[in-house]
């Protein structure tokens, strides 16, 4: 007879198995059809989960809680070591902007279609809006990795997704904070709480980042030298925990130790020999950690619940793609006159805003919670990941193409 232990591992083994299977299948035919990966991931995830029920994990599931924290931590810190500073100096202003102010701009014109489409008050519809107002890293970085685009550009959007991360997940707990009544909305009180966040994860970051590759490759101290791709997962998990115990931005943390660890060679540590190794077993984690949330988001897509709501929802996405999001690239890239960003060059940044994995989290929580309208929200939240992953992750490289952004793979030049 099994014990509920043995049928827990049972479950989660053959979890993975389905998952893994799919995933390939669906990579494969990604391929061929020279399109994103992710795509056809929330596709098959769809088939399998709502079609034929062979997956059944719920969002709030400890299995699925961790599959979601652990593969956006490991696919934000390669996406942080694929940067290089010089290169993200050149363009913070444009960055910093996009992720702080750029945030509140989508909160307000998203939330003013939500609050008007759905009648909901305007503390429900701004929280909906905070809910899918952050970029997604997990869906952005892995479709930067199939098409090369202009560095600058690229650069921009990567650190955006992850830096907004804070945004948007600090203004949901406060905006939650007033829904519920535990706390009133101060200006003051988020603002410090955004700062606590954000610096204390970059501050996480580095600390983490610095110990761990002195560790591995440092002449004298450097110790871990034959595991460096254990440690170089150890500190994509690692700084993402001790962020979230000290109550500061994990995400930012592990971004920001990716960062570190793919600049090593400007603080003066050279990883001479290990790039190859690590470049290597990056690529196999990441798309192992894209097939088990993308196909896991497919198939938690509540269609009876989009049906209820499917074109309030819909309109309210394309409020959010075809308004929003342009209103906050304008406003963030004009002002850095230093960058001198080309129409071409913005019009780009406008249509790589994928809504995925964090989106996601909050909204289960908020449902898990029984916050009021948390079935407008999750119907919103749904609607934002299928259409900007389905229609906008799949014509990154045509739109990459027209507007001049995809770089020669023989020179790296456009």
């Amino acid at each position: 007879m099994e014990t509920p232990t043995t049928e827990l591992i049972h479950h989660f083994l053959l979890l993975m198995l389905i998952i893994v299977a799919a995933g390939m299948i669906a990579g494969t035919v990604a391929s061929k059809l020279r399109l994103p990966d992710v795509a056809l991931f929330i596709i098959v995830g769809m088939i399998i989960g709502q079609g034929l029920n062979w997956i059944n994990e719920s969002s709030s599931s400890l299995t699925n809680q961790l599959i979601l924290v652990a593969g956006s931590s490991i696919i934000l810190f390669d996406g942080g070591r694929n940067i290089r500073l010089h290169g993200l100096k050149k363009v913070g202003w444009t960055v910093g902007l996009l992720s702080v102010p750029g945030v509140l701009i989508t909160v307000a014109i998203a939330g003013s279609a939500i609050h008007w489409l759905f009648g909901i008050e305007w503390l429900y519809a701004l929280l909906a809006a905070s809910v899918i107002a952050s970029t997604d890293p997990a869906s952005i970085i892995p479709v930067f990795r199939q098409v090369r685009i202009r560095e600058r550009v690229r650069e921009t959007v990567e650190s955006e997704s992850a830096f907004n991360d804070a945004t948007g997940s600090i203004l949901t707990f406060a905006l939650l904070g007033a829904a519920t009544g535990k706390s009133s909305l101060d200006a003051g009180v988020i603002t410090l709480d955004f700062l606590k966040t954000a610096l204390g994860g970059i501050g996480i970051g580095i600390a983490v980042g610095f110990i761990m590759i002195y560790l591995v490759a440092h002449i004298r101290v450097g110790v871990l030298r034959d595991y460096t791709t254990i440690a170089m997962l150890g500190t994509a998990i690692g700084a993402y925990l001790i962020g979230d115990f000290l109550h500061v931005s994990g995400f930012m943390a592990t971004f920001v130790a990716g960062l570190i660890w793919g600049n090593a060679q400007s603080f003066g540590i050279h990883m001479s020999g290990k790039h190859e190794e690590m470049s290597h077993f990056s690529d196999n984690m990441t798309v192992m950690m894209r097939m088990l949330i993308f196909i896991l988001l497919g198939s938690q897509v509540n269609f009876t619940l989009l049906a209820d709501y499917w074109w309030q929802s819909l309109i309210a996405v394309l409020v959010l793609m075809f308004i929003a999001r342009p209103v906050t690239v304008f406003a963030s890239a004009l002002p850095d006159v230093k960058s001198r960003w080309s129409l071409k060059e913005m019009t780009f940044m406008m249509w790589v805003r994928e809504t995925g994995v964090i989106p996601a989290a909050l909204s289960g929580m908020l449902a898990g919670m029984g916050v009021k309208h948390a079935d407008i929200i999750a119907s919103v939240t749904f609607m934002a990941i299928m259409l900007t992953i389905l229609l906008q992750a799949s014509t990154t490289a045509w739109m990459a193409r027209k507007l001049g952004m995809v770089l020669d793979t023989e020179n790296g030049k456009q």
